[in-house]
């Protein structure tokens, strides 16, 4: 097989390696702080070190405090409660302060359209 057969990488390993840490600092602030969700950045985390680094990712998910996060969202997909909140509260204050900028109306328009589409997902998922 030439080289030009094989199947490309996306990213290379070291730059999902430095991004996943990055996650995993980012998920952490978001368990200390109350209005940034954490477990989204987990998750993210722990699918950059489960393609750069398996005893990485073997770390985070097996995390006593970090770990359960992104286990409940392997296995059902759910979210808690508190975190839905958080996240759809979070939605409705940033386009509220963003509605106090001089923002263009399509981009009003814009995000208004994804933080819904994002808030029905969160919404729509199995409560932990």
């Amino acid at each position: 097989m030439s080289e030009d057969d094989q199947p490309r990488r996306r990213w290379p390993r070291p730059l999902l390696f430095a991004v996943g840490w990055i996650f995993t600092a980012l998920g952490v602030a978001g368990l200390i702080l109350p209005l940034m969700p954490g477990t989204i950045f987990l998750i993210a985390a722990a699918w950059c070190f489960s393609r750069s680094s398996p005893r990485f990712e073997a770390w985070l998910v097996g995390h006593p405090r970090l770990g359960p996060h992104v286990l409940r969202w392997r296995e059902t997909g759910s979210i808690a409660r508190r975190a839905k909140y958080l996240a759809c509260g979070s939605m409705v204050l940033s386009f509220v302060l963003l509605t106090r900028t001089s923002a263009p109306p399509v981009a009003l328009v814009v995000t208004a359209i994804c933080l819904l589409g994002s808030a029905a997902y969160v919404a729509s998922r199995p409560e932990a």
